[in-house]
């Protein structure tokens, strides 16, 4: 690979590690607010809704998105690099939260300290339970990604994305949302329906996205001359 191929594969590298770290971090700070994503009325199973899930789902599929295109065309020491940063990222917007906290609002600001805190006092709390869940998840997805990967020789693209993506959704949301409840962020009577909608609405969106990773994979393997398989070694 030329030197000029590898500054623009680095490139692209740093913007996807860009698009990654900005939607953890935004999913944090977003996940009070709670809608209802299903267009044909509710449906409750076991008592509990199955749609209502919360806003701070939503850039969250956009993670392992990244992560599997990441370990597809750098390899894995690449997308575990990624995996670290957000988890940087995230810890380092928790204490720039706290530290607004203490500082007092002057009379003439626009938002006073009441409306600061109920926006933002639970998102450390939230951080928390979302790295802690996170480190499980991402760490899982892709382990799982690169088996598969391994054990078909870099075939079947779809089966490693959506297998390493259910398994590691699931992990995350389950875990997520019970520490939530155990922190007292969320009344237990919400966790089996946020757990259930929050899995579905993910796993519909891992399917959503298989065509957008076999585009992006398509682009980059072209552009770069990568046979299957192959992966771009960043030398940085």
């Amino acid at each position: 690979m030329t030197l000029k191929d590898q500054k623009l594969a680095y490139q692209i590298y740093l913007y996807l590690g860009a698009l990654f770290i900005t939607s953890l971090v935004v999913s944090n700070l977003i996940f009070q607010k709670f809608f209802y994503w299903n267009p044909f009325g509710k449906v409750e199973i076991f008592g509990a809704s199955l749609f209502e899930v919360s806003v701070g789902i939503l850039p969250y599929p956009v993670t392992f998105l990244i992560t599997d295109l990441i370990s597809e065309i750098y390899g894995r020491k690449m997308a575990n690099q990624i995996v670290t940063a957000g988890i940087f990222a995230s810890l380092f917007s928790m204490a720039i939260i706290l530290v607004s906290e203490v500082a007092p609002a002057i009379d003439s600001s626009p938002i006073d300290d009441a409306t600061f805190t109920k926006v933002f006092a639970l998102s450390p709390v939230a951080v928390l339970a979302s790295m802690i869940a996170y480190l499980f998840a991402q760490y899982i997805d892709i382990g799982i990604y690169h088996f598969w990967k391994k054990l078909t020789k870099g075939k079947y693209l779809w089966l490693r994305n959506n297998c390493s993506t259910f398994l590691s959704q699931f992990i995350d949301t389950f875990t997520v949302v019970g520490l939530l409840c155990v922190f007292g962020i969320l009344p237990w009577s919400m966790f089996l329906g946020l757990v259930i909608s929050g899995f579905f609405f993910k796993i519909f969106i891992a399917v959503l996205d298989t065509p957008f990773l076999y585009l992006f994979v398509y682009i980059l393997r072209k552009r770069f001359k990568l046979a299957v398989n192959e992966e771009i070694e960043l030398k940085v």
